[in-house]
């Protein structure tokens, strides 16, 4: 199991970095200053390192040229509020690997850090199956016994999100953390409409409703 070392001191944003990941099959965890970052971003014992830039006692650009300078490889994305293009090159010139920019959306952040952990661990499966349907990561397209589906950008990101947790029951507000990000309204019905359209797509029963608790995509 990936282990990633979030270094962000916005607690509202760690908490949701640390639920996503894990919803994801990742091993997590969460400083909030700088040079605990750098003492513990070691490729021993993690294999990625998402990095705020904005850490007290010690700058993120410092923390990664630190832990560049030790001769640590392990992939970096650098996830900060500092979108200026000089601020950008700095880091990729200390030694990023990727860039995001808050806000940002998770289903982004979670496909950058899937890409630098490819690159770093070899090939994962590019198409997953669960009950009657496949989705191809590659192609971003969907099937239900060789039918293609075509689908939006937010349904596929709510699709891979089941697809990925087959069996597993996901609370409303799990999926909105997840597909729709940080900032989501918790008031929103947006969630029931997507698992509507998706069901209108794929077939009444693929998606199943645990009353109560959430929805589920059986295996």
């Amino acid at each position: 199991m990936p282990r990633i070392l979030i270094a962000e001191d916005e607690a509202r944003i760690a908490q949701f970095l640390e639920k996503g990941l894990r919803a994801n099959g990742y091993t997590t965890l969460t400083v909030d200053d700088g040079h605990l970052a750098a003492a513990l971003a070691r490729d021993d014992d993690f294999d990625l390192l998402v990095l705020d830039l904005g850490l007290p006692n010690l700058d993120g650009l410092e923390v990664l040229a630190e832990i560049r300078r030790r001769g640590e490889q392990m992939p970096v994305v650098i996830l900060t509020a500092r979108d200026g293009v000089d601020t950008t090159v700095a880091g990729f010139e200390t030694g990023a690997d990727d860039y995001v920019v808050k806000p940002f959306r998770f289903e982004e952040l979670l496909a950058r850090i899937r890409v630098r952990l490819r690159t770093e661990r070899g090939e994962e499966p590019t198409v997953l199956r669960a009950g009657r349907v496949t989705l191809d990561i590659r192609t971003r397209r969907a099937s239900v016994e060789g039918r293609t589906v075509d689908l939006t950008a937010r349904e596929y990101g709510l699709l891979e999100t089941f697809m990925r947790n087959p069996d597993r029951v996901l609370s409303r507000e799990q999926l909105l953390s997840l597909v729709w990000g940080y900032d989501f309204d918790p008031g929103s019905n947006v969630c029931e409409v997507y698992v509507r359209a998706l069901r209108k797509k794929l077939g009444d029963d693929v998606i199943e409703t645990v009353r109560g608790m959430g929805y589920r995509l059986p295996r």
